[in-house]
């Protein structure tokens, strides 16, 4: 069984017993459990497949946070030729990681 959910503008395939990396969720501590309602798709164990329009009223999906942390620091360089002209920034984007307990249909 699997879940297709929207968190912080983006989408993500999760799974029961599995972790994902989302945006950082303010407010959460760690050990912290978490309902995520917005389910756009669930494939079950039976081989149903359900897909809202654009969410799943009757579905959410319960996970507990694991960490909160920073992903790997992206080099930005700007450039621009004959013009001396050179800027390098980096950047590091937080993160929560969420464990996956359950999907639950209502």
């Amino acid at each position: 069984m699997y879940a297709i959910v929207e968190s912080g503008g983006k989408q993500y395939r999760v799974e029961p017993g599995k972790v994902f990396f989302t945006e950082r969720l303010v407010g959460k501590s760690e050990g912290e459990t978490v309902t995520f309602d917005r389910v756009l798709m669930v494939k079950t164990d039976d081989g149903k497949t359900l897909v809202g329009k654009p969410y799943l009223d009757n579905v959410e999906i319960v996970g507990s946070v694991i960490e909160h942390g920073r992903a790997r620091k992206v080099i930005v360089m700007k450039y621009r030729p004959r013009k001396n002209y050179r800027r390098n920034l980096g950047h590091r984007q937080w993160y929560t990681a969420v464990k996956v307990e359950k999907i639950e249909i209502k």
